[in-house]
Formats: structure tokens, sequence, C-alpha cells
């Protein structure tokens, strides 16, 4: 039986963060529930369509689906085990904000099956967790954590984010040391982007500017501090990996560390371009070579009648489109593309398509061939887009 993962998008957050540019915002009750019966739909619609599908693995991602109540998310599951086949060791993940959990919603989730939670931790400082906008503090971290434990969740994802303004390299380390020594199961340290239309964005612009043009940017006015340079943050990126393994993580993607065995399904799923269904307001879907995309507009998604029939921009993807991409997400992984295995599925050595580039890269010391696999070095990971740029 074919796989197929699921992506469950909940839009709903008590408070949109400062450096967020996610199909985020709050809501009122009334709109929430609209929004779960429109998705209720969608779920029975797909599932005649993929009757033949098992269902791997699920992820709940938002947004900020942890305020959905406990009975919410219990009825969201029981809907999907009713219309998809989802294998009994389907890794079912959800993503958890400290600030909106209670040792209810964590007994709900548990008894629907709910095995991972990823938590957006971000920070175990209050005054970084304080500029990034968050809700919660270092403090309701730790008791969710704990909590989370106690309730018998035995696979858990921390979120942090480096290379925020006025971060030292000490304050990273303290982080990474601070949510290793608990043990979760994976970590996801991500650098901070300054993306557009946010508050971030419209505070720190200038003085990504300023470095761009080769000029030393100085404090702005209000005392907001400074974002660490460039080669700051690749110290925090090369401390990440340096700390991380002290710790027993392996780092299996540019961004991600796993204990053995722990690394997120889903995810694998994304970066090794397998079948994944998105379902929700703007989800996204590739299934066999064909995408689309569900609208951003939260009254057309709601008043959608037939998901399916009305995707009208469905796009089959042209073969050099997909071995593209089969480069530049594969490169994302530490252990690389399997080289026999991309002649197979593509018909075409990678050598045979992009040989000049590839050997180029491996002068510069950025890719490496080694075991069949081509992958990024230690030097090109910081170098990522560069390398992967020449695969698009």
């Amino acid at each position: 039986m074919k796989r197929l993962s699921l992506y469950i998008h909940l839009p709903f957050c008590v408070r949109k963060c400062d450096y967020c540019d996610f199909l985020s915002f709050p809501v009122t009750e009334e709109t929430k529930q609209l929004y779960l019966n429109a998705l209720r739909r969608e779920i029975r619609e797909y599932g005649a369509v993929y009757a033949d599908r098992m269902i791997d693995t699920v992820f709940f991602g938002g947004g900020t689906p942890s305020v959905l109540g406990g009975e919410e998310l219990s009825g969201l599951m029981e809907t999907l085990r009713d219309f998809f086949f989802v294998a009994e060791e389907a890794e079912i993940s959800l993503e958890a904000n400290p600030g909106t959990a209670d040792a209810h919603r964590l007994q709900c989730w548990r008894r629907a099956g709910v095995n991972r939670l990823s938590i957006g931790c971000q920070s175990l400082r209050d005054a970084e967790l304080r500029l990034l906008g968050r809700i919660h503090d270092s403090a309701d971290f730790y008791r969710f954590y704990d909590a989370a434990r106690a309730h018998g969740f035995g696979n858990i994802n921390v979120d942090l984010i480096s290379a925020l303004p006025g971060q030292k390299l000490s304050d990273w380390e303290a982080n990474l040391r601070g949510v290793a020594g608990l043990a979760p199961e994976h970590i996801s340290a991500y650098g901070l982007i300054i993306e557009e239309n946010t508050p971030f964005y419209a505070r720190y612009h200038a003085q990504d500017a300023r470095r761009a043009a080769g000029e030393e940017p100085e404090a702005c006015a209000g005392g907001m501090a400074l974002l660490p340079t460039e080669e700051a943050e690749r110290d925090m990126y090369h401390m990440t990996g340096e700390v991380l393994r002290e710790y027993g993580y392996g780092q299996y993607e540019l961004s991600n560390h796993a204990k053995p065995g722990r690394e997120c399904r889903h995810n694998l799923v994304y970066w090794k371009r397998g079948d994944y269904l998105g379902l929700g307001l703007g989800a996204a879907s590739c299934v066999d070579e064909v995408r689309w995309k569900n609208s951003e507009d939260m009254g057309a998604y709601l008043s959608a009648e037939h998901f399916a029939e009305e995707q009208r921009e469905r796009a089959a993807l042209e073969l050099g489109e997909r071995r593209s991409e089969a480069m530049f997400l594969g490169l994302r992984l530490t252990e690389g593309i399997d080289g026999a295995a991309f002649a197979e599925r593509y018909g075409e050595t990678m050598q045979a398509l992009y040989g000049e580039w590839i050997q180029k890269m491996c002068r510069e010391d950025l890719l490496e061939e080694r075991e069949g696999f081509l992958r990024l070095t230690v030097k090109g990971r910081d170098l990522a887009n560069y390398v992967m740029a020449g695969f698009v």
C-alpha cells in the first residue's frame, strides 16, 4: 500500500509573534468552529480520494494548534481515523506553545493518539522571549515540558532560535545546554530570519540594509540592540552542532538534531520528496508529482463545498523541476543524496545532469562525494544557498 503524509493547518494563535510571517492570526470562537467544520468536510472528501493510501505521519501545525480545546483536537483525530487509514505506528505530531497548554489538553492529546510534541520554546532567556513577542516565559516552558513527560510523551522536539538582536555567543550556548540537558529526543535550532510584513522587519531592516551596503550600523533609536553579524551567526551555527553532539544528538538536517532513531519522520517526507497532503487554510500538497495549494482567504476556505474540485491550478511537475527539487531538498540532509537512488527515480545520474556545477562545488570544498552519496561539506553548510542555487 502506498504511503501518504498529512499536514493539518490550524491557523489560530493567541497573539502573533513579532518575527512570525506564517499564515496565522487570532480568531473568534465562532470563526474557529466554522473553520473546524470546514476542515472536517475537507478531511471527509480527501479521505474518499485517497482511500487506498496508508497514512504514515500526521502533523498538526500552525499557528498554534495547542490553543484548541482537548476535545476539539480529539474530535479531529477521530474524523481523520474515520476517513483515512492511519497506520497503527504512525508518527502523529502536534506543535504546542508552552503558554497555551494544560494538563487536560495533554491528557486529551495522548488519548487521541498524539505521540510527538514539538514545543516552541525559542529561548530560555525571558528578555529574549519578550523581544520575540512570545506569550510564555522560561518557567512556563519548564512546567510544560515536565507535564508532557509526566503524561507519557516520549518523543518531544524543542524549537530554539539563534541570532537574536543583542544575543551573545554565550547566551546561545546557555540556551542550547539548558534545553539539551532536559534530553528531549529532538532539537530544531533555527537562525532568525527577518521576514517582510512583520514588526521585526520594520525594526531591523535598516540594520540589514546598512550591513549589505558594507556599513556598520549603529544602534537604532530607542535603544534597540544590534543584530549579530554574519560571522557571529556562523559561530552560533557551528556551536550548535558541537554542543549538541556532546549531549548525544546527531545533526541530520541543516537545522535539525536528533537522538539516534528520533529524526522527524514527517519532515523527512518533505526532504526526500515523498507524497504529502495538506489540509486547511493555505496548506500545500504534492501527491504523485502533482502540486497544489489551498486558498489563503478564510472566507473562500470556509465557503468551499468541494475542495478537490475547486483546486483549479493543480500543476504536474515537469521532470526538470522534480530533479531540481531532489537536489536542493536532498542536500539539506547531512547524509546527502543517494546517487543510485536518484538515477533510478529520475532517469539520469546527478553527474550527467549537473556534473559541471558539482565538480566546481567539490573543488571549492563545498560539496563532497562519498560512498555513493553527494553531500554538503561543513564549509558548504555555511554557503548552502549558494550551492543549491546551481541546481535551480
